[in-house]
């Protein structure tokens, strides 16, 4: 494994394999996809299906075959050897009360960690035959149908010219809602809705901050490496790098200018 200032490079061969995991599960999404298929809640009264609970299996076990020393967190089943130095970070289904009203904008998010730290991450969008992938000593890449190209976070040099996206507002409570209040209010533009697919977007500079709070381990991890191979910075909203211990309030931006505003909004100075 090559190292460079941040640290190790993420090897081909979880890159090749997390691949293999982005199409395996695109697979399975896509034959549940628009079909009566039951939702049950689980204790956070968050939905989940049987869509949700095989791609994880299916994730799973490629996994426990070609590296079986590796952990896995997922957000469907309890973790398995976590305090490996390679640990795996899957979300089977981000954005599930999109799957499950037939909305399209919804995504898989692989994340490979190595000693705590994010090396790899892939966002795949199984219906739109979309995906990007991040790895650790390379640039970010985005493929679709015209086929796989690099891909970089564009420059905006403050919120007043910055287009913000965010899932919800409902996402925010408290305090919370007070600091993204003072965000979206000094963007340019705002819209809600993205899930997964907001960051993607940042990456291809198509959005230039997302702002969001009450995520698991599993949302995240994966953004961490398609945002850092494209240019751009994510965080948690005190500006530290974001971790599986983070608090779930994430912030990103494609121009470290906007980033820091936006640290600035939340704080509230």
């Amino acid at each position: 494994m090559t190292e460079n200032s941040e640290g190790p490079n993420c090897p081909q061969q979880f890159i090749d394999l997390a691949e293999s995991m982005a199409e395996a599960s695109a697979k399975v999404i896509r034959r549940y996809f628009r079909q009566a298929v039951a939702v049950d809640d689980k204790a956070d009264q968050s939905p989940v299906t049987i869509a949700d609970r095989e791609t994880e299996a299916t994730l799973r076990q490629l996994l426990a075959e070609r590296v079986p020393d590796h952990g896995v967190i997922g957000e469907e089943q309890a973790p398995t050897n976590p305090d490996s130095d390679y640990v795996w970070v899957l979300d089977p289904i981000d954005g599930t009360k999109r799957f499950i009203t037939g909305n399209p904008l919804f995504g898989t998010l692989i994340a490979l960690l190595y000693k705590g730290q994010p090396i790899l991450g892939v966002i795949d969008m199984p219906m739109l035959n979309e995906r990007w992938i991040g790895a650790r000593g390379r640039q970010t890449t985005f493929t679709d149908h015209n086929g796989t190209a690099e891909v970089h976070c564009r420059a905006c040099p403050g919120l007043d010219k910055a287009a913000l996206a965010s899932t919800s507002p409902e996402m925010f409570e408290g305090g919370n809602e007070n600091a993204f209040e003072r965000v979206r209010g000094a963007a340019k533009l705002v819209q809600y809705g993205g899930d997964c697919y907001s960051y993607g977007l940042l990456s291809s500079g198509f959005t230039d901050v997302v702002i969001e709070a009450g995520l698991g381990t599993y949302d995240y991890m994966a953004l961490a490496a398609v945002i850092g191979g494209a240019g751009g910075i994510i965080t948690d909203w005190d500006g530290k790098t974001l971790s599986v211990d983070s608090d779930g309030r994430v912030v990103a931006a494609g121009d470290p200018a906007c980033h820091a505003e936006a640290l600035k909004r939340i704080a509230g100075t």
